[in-house]
């Protein structure tokens, strides 16, 4: 029976805040770390990947801080910083000395500086879409940056502008059925969230140039990217690709941002496969 988002929620006290997370599965510990747009969350943006991992892992799904169910705090500090401390509490609250990471867009970020600040408590890497490249081609901000940071502008938020966020992120928009939208909507467009949105224009928090370490993170680690990213566009894995130590890069074709989502049979056995080698 497919594991349900109701069956496998909960929530834990991490350190200063209360976190909400997924479980499913035993087996090595797997932490998947989502991005940052409106109405992400954990269960939204590994729906499609949580059964397949679950076979072989204990797989855990944050929902970050600032996020779906978790506690909004106001950042201190850098945000991949703030985030990786988040991280670090939570698997100290779960009891996982150790674990492996898939990371998207904003998750990856997460996941990079996490493996900088506790390399021992890190195993094998997954980067989808990450940010913490340097995009050397692109004009930045990326087109859905400009959609994610104004998504909490005047006059703020609305289904038209979460649709037309959605429709940048994957490669073919007919995928986007309106029970999607609509969740995400109600997930981006709580009180406390709406009064503390944790990226928007008019607030602007401290982004780390992680780029520059790169050669520190000496994980295991597989870069995966959609070809059409016009998010965190694939120019940004070419430093990452030559910087990083032990590193390969996988591209698909016809692939927005959102790697897991629209390319979801292929990406569960290549990252499963790579998470798996060896062992």
């Amino acid at each position: 029976m497919p594991l349900t988002q109701e069956a496998t929620s909960k929530f834990i006290h991490a350190g200063p805040l209360k976190l909400h997370y997924h479980e499913a599965g035993r087996g090595p510990a797997l932490i998947m770390i989502h991005g940052g747009g409106p109405g992400a969350g954990g269960w939204s943006n590994y729906r499609r990947n949580v059964d397949a991992f679950a076979e072989r892992f204990r797989v855990i799904l944050p929902d970050l801080p600032g996020f779906a169910q978790s506690d909004k705090p106001k950042i201190e500090g850098g945000l991949f910083a703030f985030l990786s401390k988040a991280i670090r509490d939570l698997m100290d609250a779960l009891d996982i000395p150790r674990a492996s990471f898939v990371g998207n867009s904003l998750g990856g970020g997460t996941t990079l500086q996490f493996a900088l600040d506790n390399p021992d408590r890190a195993e094998r890497l997954v980067l989808m879409g990450a940010a913490g490249g340097l995009p050397i081609f692109t004009p930045q901000p990326t087109e859905g940056i400009k959609h994610l940071l104004g998504y909490y502008e005047p006059p703020g938020p609305s289904l038209e502008k979460l649709r037309a966020f959605l429709n940048v992120m994957v490669y073919d928009g007919s995928q986007l059925t309106d029970e999607l939208i609509k969740e995400r909507f109600a997930a981006s467009t709580q009180p406390d969230l709406l009064a503390n949105p944790m990226l928007s224009r008019s607030r602007p928090v401290a982004i780390e140039p992680l780029w520059q370490k790169l050669a520190n993170v000496r994980h295991k680690t597989l870069i995966i990217w959609g070809r059409d990213d016009r998010t965190v566009t694939l120019d940004g894995a070419f430093i990452m690709l030559n910087q990083m130590p032990d590193v390969r890069l996988h591209i698909f074709g016809k692939c927005g941002h959102w790697a897991q989502w629209e390319k979801a049979p292929e990406f569960n056995r290549l990252v499963i496969d790579f998470l798996s080698a060896g062992e």
